[in-house]
């Protein structure tokens, strides 16, 4: 939706599960209720993940399988309420075991931020993807 860095670091989490990434406009909520394993991301907009993201969960039917959850963003999410905490739940509710979930900064050019080039300019770097591709690796 912005800069691209969420899809950068979902295109390494496929690449180590073997999977497709998919647009939430383009999926199909009872395949992914029916799969195994589901990742959910999202770049963070005024501290909450994208609304097609959690809309997309809300009109999932009950599932069986396992999900994670990842986010990009700017700022650091703050620890007693990450930016993933709401879509957990969402996903809890809609019968998903949450297999953890991974975030790490990126590029973001909202407000003030714009009139300096934006902050994290050289994020998400290589060690970002390779801790996405880590996280993965151990889902698998």
């Amino acid at each position: 939706m912005s800069h691209g860095n969420t899809r950068r670091v979902a295109d390494v989490m496929a690449r180590a599960l073997g999977a497709a990434v998919v647009a939430p406009g383009e999926a199909d909520p009872a395949e992914l209720a029916a799969a195994d394993l589901v990742g959910f991301g999202s770049g963070v907009y005024y501290g909450r993940l994208h609304r097609t993201l959690t809309d997309l969960v809300r009109e999932l039917p009950q599932a069986r399988g396992r999900a994670f959850v990842f986010a990009t963003s700017g700022l650091p999410g703050l620890r007693p309420a990450p930016f993933t905490r709401p879509l957990v739940r969402r996903l809890a509710d809609k019968g998903f075991r949450v297999d953890g979930g991974f975030t790490c900064r990126a590029l973001d050019t909202w407000g003030p931020f714009g009139l300096v080039g934006g902050v994290n300019r050289q994020r998400p770097d290589a060690g970002d993807l390779a801790a996405a591709r880590a996280f993965a690796e151990r889902l698998r």
